[in-house]
C-alpha cells in the first residue's frame, strides 16, 4: 500500500466567507468544487488544501506549509490584505502565522 497524495482539511464556518480569504491567501480561486461543502486547492502534484464547511467544528484545523519564499509570501498577503503576525525566527528555519475568519491557524515556515 502506498499513500501517494494529502490534503490537508480546514474546517470553515461559512463557506461565503471563506472561499474569498483562502483564495486571497493562495492568490488564486479553488481548483475544485466537488461536493456542495467542499472546495479544494491543488498547491502540487501530491497535496492541496481542502476547505470545509462544518460550522461545529470551525476554528480547530491547523496547518503548516513549507513555502521556498517568506518575504514574497509576505509580500502576497499585506497587499491582498490578510492579517499576519509578521515573519519570526524559529530554531532551524523561520515562520509566517496566519489565522483564518475562523480561528484556524495557517503558519507557512521557510528560511
Amino acid at each position: 500500500m502506498t499513500i501517494s497524495r494529502l490534503l490537508a482539511q480546514m474546517t470553515v464556518s461559512d463557506s461565503a466567507q471563506s472561499i474569498p480569504w483562502y483564495s486571497l491567501l493562495f492568490g488564486r480561486g479553488p481548483d475544485a468544487h466537488p461536493m456542495d461543502g467542499l472546495v479544494e486547492w491543488y498547491l502540487a502534484d501530491t497535496f492541496g488544501v481542502q476547505v470545509w464547511v462544518e460550522p461545529e467544528r470551525a476554528g480547530t484545523s491547523c496547518m503548516v506549509l513549507d513555502d521556498d519564499d517568506l518575504d514574497a509570501r509576505l509580500r502576497l498577503l499585506d497587499g491582498a490584505g490578510i492579517e499576519n503576525g509578521g515573519i519570526r525566527p524559529a530554531t532551524a528555519f523561520r515562520i509566517l502565522p496566519v489565522v483564518d475568519p475562523d480561528g484556524n491557524r495557517i503558519v507557512f515556515a521557510g528560511s
